[in-house]
This record gives structure tokens, C-alpha cells and sequence, in this order.
């Protein structure tokens, strides 16, 4: 795990705080934002295999405009359990939606599928999502192996034996009138994560099991070369494993819901950008957005910065990563 402490993060945005809570030795675990004075929240999903909770509340036309925190977690569909936990936190110190006969926290929460690594009957629930709350703090969030990141993986096109280890990353920018956007993203995609500056594979499907360090540009499958090698068939001969790329993009800009909407939208461009293919049947490639309001800001400035952190998020999210359970990561097959 990693950070960096002069680092612009979501957490420099005031009024919200990051926790995690792992199981090391399950390879699984959660991530909560939390926002506890409210935030304006959006959301844009795209691919086919999301897991998503309390979504609907977050599209324009429905009566919510505030969350109050946001839930990524492991587990495939298992961990949206983890949001329980995080709304008893909140229930506890008063915070919700206020309704006549109790204070409602909101909630929103989507899952990637890590039961393929470590233990797949250990899964975030209840107990986890709270204590990840325990552990929320305003300082940088930790990175790669960290919360919701513990099990992720990308590169999965030849099974997950042949992908590499990935993680969460964050990536955060503020422009010289107060504006501050930024970004927290899991990955664990189904394609590969690419450098969009140099259009060179970071992480993915290698050619061989058990590839060595060093083994340059040849260590790399290329999932669209992949694919271009099985013309009208799946692109695996046998039952795929499910994947998604979560996150939350936020800024203290002040926004509507509809234009929170608008920013999540826009910032699936960054996640477009650094991962080949993207947005697949096999992934659920889920975003939310955050706005606390302090500042007023134009949304194609937001979105646009939005996409940008997106793709740095991403990046991290691989860089930071450490090896487990046999898959190789980004920093060790580049340490010699």
C-alpha cells in the first residue's frame, strides 16, 4: 500500500474522508467515501455485468439529491452487503435523508468480482463496510493493495491464471480559482491497462503462465490481438470471469444532479482511455460522481477534469499494486 502526502486526493476536498478495510488472507475487502454532510451524487454505468445498490436514487427526476457515503467493495454481489454496515455508522451519528420517522443514511454502492483470488466464501459484509468507516480519515487514502482493492486483477481474456494484479488508485488536481476534482478508481477490468501516452500495455494478459521478469514487450497477449484470433466466437473458450472497474470521481464544485450526472458521464472517457476493451459484456465499469458545492464551477470544466483524474487513478491503481497469490504485478515485473 501506498500514498503519497502532498498529493492532491479526493480527501483534500473538504467534507469528505476515505476508509478501507481489507481481509489480506481472503484477498477481498471494501472502500467507503463518506460524506456526511451531504454531497449532490450522480452515477453512469456502463458494460454488462454491473452490482450496483441504491443507484436509481442518484438519476434526476427522483426525490434524493444528497448522499451521504459511497460503497466499493468486493465479494461480486455478496459485498453490496458491506453498505449495511456503513449505514448503521451513519444511523448512529444521526446522519440521512430525513423521512418522518427516521433519518434514512443514502447509500449508493457497486462491486467488482475478486472471488477468483484468496477465499471466495470470505466476502465484504456488514462487520467490514463498518470498519471501514472506523478507519475513514481525511488524510491521503492508501493505494494497490488497499480495501476494495485486495483482490482486483486485469487481464483476464486468457483466464486468470495468465492475468496480472491491480488495485485502488487515486488521483486529484486543483486549478488556480479553489476548484479541486478528483478521482479514487478499483480496477479490475477484463481488458488490459494501457499508457495512453505511449499506448503501451501497463498490466494485462500475458502470453505465457509464469512469465519472467523482464521478459519485454513479448510478456504482453494484447487482448484485441487476442480477439482478432477467434473471429465469431467468445472471446474465451470457457466461462469468462466476471470484472468491473468501479469509482468515484468528486469536486467541491457546486453542481445540480443533473450535472453530477453529466461529470460521471464524462469521466467514463478517462476509464475509456487506459483500458482495452473497455465496457464490456464482462465488465461493469460503474462511476459515481460527488459535489460538495463549496465552489462554482463550469460542468465541462469538471467533467473534463474528471476524465483526466480517471485515467491517472487508473494508472496508480496499477503502478501501486503488489503481487499475491501468484499474479504478478506492474512494480515486480519492473523491479529488475
Amino acid at each position: 500500500m501506498s500514498c503519497v502526502e502532498d498529493q492532491i486526493t479526493i480527501t483534500s476536498i473538504p467534507g469528505l474522508r476515505v476508509g478501507h478495510a481489507q481481509d489480506m488472507q481472503a484477498l477481498t475487502g471494501c472502500t467507503v467515501v463518506l460524506c456526511e454532510g451531504g454531497a449532490v451524487g450522480g452515477i453512469d454505468q456502463r458494460g454488462g455485468a454491473p452490482g450496483t445498490r441504491e443507484t436509481d436514487a442518484l438519476h434526476p427526476m427522483h426525490v434524493v439529491e444528497q448522499v451521504h457515503a459511497v460503497v466499493l467493495a468486493g465479494g461480486s454481489a455478496f459485498g453490496l452487503d458491506a453498505a449495511g454496515g456503513v449505514m448503521r455508522y451513519l444511523e448512529e451519528r444521526g446522519v440521512g435523508f430525513e423521512t418522518r420517522h427516521a433519518r434514512v443514511p443514502i447509500v449508493p454502492a457497486a462491486i467488482l468480482y475478486d472471488l477468483g483470488l484468496g477465499r471466495s466464501d470470505v466476502r465484504p459484509d456488514d462487520a467490514m463496510g463498518y470498519q471501514a468507516c472506523l478507519n475513514a480519515s481525511s488524510d491521503p487514502p492508501a493505494e494497490g493493495n488497499a480495501g476494495v482493492g485486495a483482490g482486483a486483477s486485469v487481464g483476464k481474456i486468457l483466464g486468470l491464471d495468465r492475468a496480472m494484479k491491480s488495485g485502488v488508485g487515486c488521483a486529484g488536481m486543483q486549478t488556480g480559482d479553489g476548484l479541486i476534482v478528483a478521482a479514487l478508481m478499483a480496477v479490475n477490468a477484463f481488458g488490459d491497462v494501457i499508457d495512453p501516452q505511449t499506448n503501451r500495455i501497463l498490466a494485462g494478459a500475458r502470453q505465457v503462465q509464469g512469465s519472467a521478469p523482464g521478459s519485454g514487450a513479448g510478456l504482453f497477449a494484447d487482448a484485441l490481438e487476442v480477439m482478432k484470433s477467434r473471429p465469431g466466437r467468445a472471446p474465451l473458450g470457457f466461462a469468462p470471469p466476471p470484472n468491473t472497474v468501479i469509482g468515484v470521481v468528486a469536486s467541491n464544485a457546486h453542481l445540480t444532479k443533473e450535472q453530477a450526472n453529466k461529470v460521471a458521464q464524462m469521466a467514463q472517457d478517462g476509464l475509456a482511455r487506459c483500458i482495452r476493451p473497455a465496457h464490456t459484456m464482462l465488465d461493469g465499469d460503474t462511476i459515481f460522481a460527488l459535489a460538495t458545492g463549496e465552489v462554482q464551477a463550469d460542468v465541462n470544466r469538471v467533467g473534463a477534469f474528471a476524465a483526466e483524474m480517471v485515467a491517472q487513478a487508473i494508472l496508480r491503481a496499477v503502478r501501486l499494486a503488489q503481487p499475491v497469490s501468484g499474479l504478478p504485478s506492474y512494480s515486480s515485473l519492473n523491479s529488475v
